[in-house]
């Protein structure tokens, strides 16, 4: 296949938004044999002037115009999900390789028919779950393989945050992300993958969940607070607890890790420092990240697809995690 022999990737992006800008965008130029060859939106002036910006080539307003350059051959989508499903499928069938945003859909059931197509075009298909390769969390995960505290027991997650100043818009004016018919559900959808697909990466697949959600404040239809159970393959348990509107006070990120020797408490989405909690005592490690987030994972896509590595962010390992959160929101 033409990906197959191409030593220089020249990516187009499908989506300019911010998470291109702050995350991901940048360090698609910092590897060998990689370069933005091309970006597409909707809206013209947003193509025109993230091109302009960022040095890129070319722009467009439709993505199979983007498909179809032949000087790209591997695509990157930074929409919503609602989408994601649609372009990586008409991105395969064009033979060109694809790196999606989190979560990889809208739904579990997209997710299968984005998997079906890799498997029957042979086209593989990654996915931004970028943490998995970030210095703080393969600490963790180190942590964890050394067997500092032990045999694992019990894991429990709780995350709150205050609402959001777009959040008190009326419903039509609602950001994208508190749409569920575009982002598969409300806060939770956009959140909520990356700690689901992180314990997964330490504990293997969740094999039963089980959750309730509600709408506590009002404010929007999707939900705003949740509530879940689920099993690990091994047969490890956990509980997790949502809320998106949550008094400032009672702001939380937390990840707990409870073994039989001690336990590990970690953030998410802040990096406070990882606590490790033993009869020795408590000690607290600081791991720094590099600026764009997204170049660790990145760059192990790249080296795939130049068959100089493997990357292990493949649509196959990310489908749980929609299999999961549909679980928990009843939509399975």
């Amino acid at each position: 296949m033409k990906y197959a022999e191409e030593i220089e990737l020249r990516w187009g992006f499908i989506g300019c938004g911010e998470v291109t800008e702050k995350k991901s965008g940048p360090a698609f130029n910092m590897i060998p044999g990689s370069s933005i060859h091309a970006v597409m939106s909707r809206d013209e002036n947003k193509a025109r002037s993230y091109a302009e910006r960022h040095g890129i080539p070319h722009w467009y307003t439709d993505a199979q115009e983007l498909i179809n350059d032949p000087d790209v051959n591997a695509i990157y989508i930074a929409t919503p999900p609602s989408s994601h499903a649609t372009f990586a499928i008409m991105a395969m069938h064009a033979g060109k390789p694809v790196y999606i945003e989190k979560p990889m859909a809208a739904s579990y059931y997209d997710c299968t028919r984005i998997n079906r197509i890799s498997q029957q075009t042979g086209v593989p298909c990654f996915v931004a779950y970028y943490r998995r390769y970030l210095p703080y969390f393969k600490k963790v995960k180190e942590l964890l393989n050394e067997g500092r505290i032990g045999k694992i027991i019990n894991v429990q997650l709780r995350f709150s945050v205050p609402p959001r100043d777009l959040d008190y818009n009326n419903s039509q004016n609602l950001p994208w992300r508190l749409q569920p018919d575009i982002a598969g559900g409300g806060y939770f959808y956009d959140l909520a993958p990356h700690q689901l697909d992180l314990l997964q990466d330490y504990f293997g697949c969740i094999l039963d969940a089980s959750g309730y959600c509600a709408n506590r404040a009002g404010l929007y239809e999707a939900e705003d607070t949740v509530s879940a159970s689920f099993r690990f393959e091994d047969g490890l348990i956990g509980s997790a607890s949502w809320c998106f509107v949550g008094h400032e006070s009672a702001t939380e990120d937390r990840i707990e890790i409870f073994g039989e020797k001690g336990q590990i408490r970690f953030s998410v989405f802040n990096y406070a420092p990882i606590k490790i909690q033993t009869e020795t005592g408590t000690e607290a490690l600081h791991i720094e990240n590099p600026e764009y987030v997204q170049l660790p994972l990145i760059k192990s896509v790249v080296e795939h697809l130049q068959h100089k590595g493997t990357c292990i962010c493949d649509a196959i390992s990310a489908t749980p995690t929609n299999w999961v959160m549909d679980k928990i929101l009843g939509k399975l």
